[in-house]
């Protein structure tokens, strides 16, 4: 087997294997919980980026040390509050904005949610 054929065929089972993985919803709702933490650290590193600061700068302006933006910035932190990250929006002279999707949940899984939510 040449170089090409055994590397559309590895690429061929990489496929399946991740359709396949994909295919379970649990796989699935865990791999996209995961992908919008990733996705929250990296667009806070952006924006800085273009904002053409450095983590100092912004430390400065937030009134706190470099190590702590750094934590704010670091991949896979997921202790933000949103105090936290208005503030840090603030300091980049941005505006910050919380956009919120609701999935449906099928209907036994909303029963069991709404009973373990606390009533006031």
């Amino acid at each position: 087997m040449n170089t090409e054929n055994a590397k559309r065929e590895g690429q061929s089972r990489y496929e399946e294997y991740w359709a396949k993985q994909m295919a379970d919803p649990e796989f699935r709702r865990v791999y996209e919980e995961e992908s919008s933490k990733k996705d929250l650290w990296l667009q806070l590193v952006e924006a800085r980026q273009e904002a053409g600061l450095t983590q100092i700068e912004v430390a400065r302006r937030l009134g706190v040390s470099q190590a702590q933006v750094a934590r704010i910035e670091k991949r896979g932190y997921e202790s933000y509050t949103l105090t936290t990250l208005r503030r840090y929006v603030q300091a980049l002279g941005g505006c910050f904005r919380l956009d919120v999707a609701v999935h449906h949940l099928p209907h036994e899984d909303a029963d069991h949610f709404h009973q373990s939510i606390p009533h006031s």
